[in-house]
């Protein structure tokens, strides 16, 4: 189970500023090569993000897809990975004094992602999200600066 939290120097309303940006995928969500093109409308349920994702010459095209969006407290998005399959990322913000803290769940749904969930599946899944939700939070606090 990959669930981690940080703490961020900016506000809700600030937070969800950011997520609503879905050209601003890229630059913290860990493995996102390019960004091809956001639905008009995200983050309402049903729009996408496509992308290409990968490192090096290993790269793949696919789409993340909202699920679930509760403006300034929770993004719910399914994650496509080509034959990886697909996982579920819920992002819930919760209010925290004059800040936020950000609440990061990832899980396998289906395909291979789902069926070789592991021990070190969830190590890696935990050392990418640490690594996402810092960036997350840097991007946010670099937008919104106090």
């Amino acid at each position: 189970m990959a669930i981690h939290n940080v703490l961020v120097r900016a506000t809700p309303e600030q937070v969800w500023a950011v997520l609503t940006d879905g050209w601003a995928y890229e630059k913290w969500v860990v493995g996102t090569k390019e960004i091809r093109s956001v639905d008009e409308g995200w983050p309402t349920p049903g729009t996408s993000i496509h992308y290409s994702f990968g490192a090096g010459p290993l790269t793949l095209d696919d789409e993340t897809t909202v699920r679930i969006a509760e403006p300034a407290r929770r993004l719910e998005l399914e994650i496509r990975a080509g034959k990886l399959g697909t996982a579920r990322l819920s992002i819930q913000i919760l209010p925290w004094g004059d800040d936020a803290v950000l609440v990061l769940d990832e899980h396998p749904l289906s395909g291979a992602g789902a069926e070789w969930h592991n021990l070190v599946v969830d190590s890696m899944l935990r050392f990418r999200n640490r690594r996402m939700l810092k960036a997350l939070a840097s991007l946010v606090e670099s937008r919104h600066p106090r």
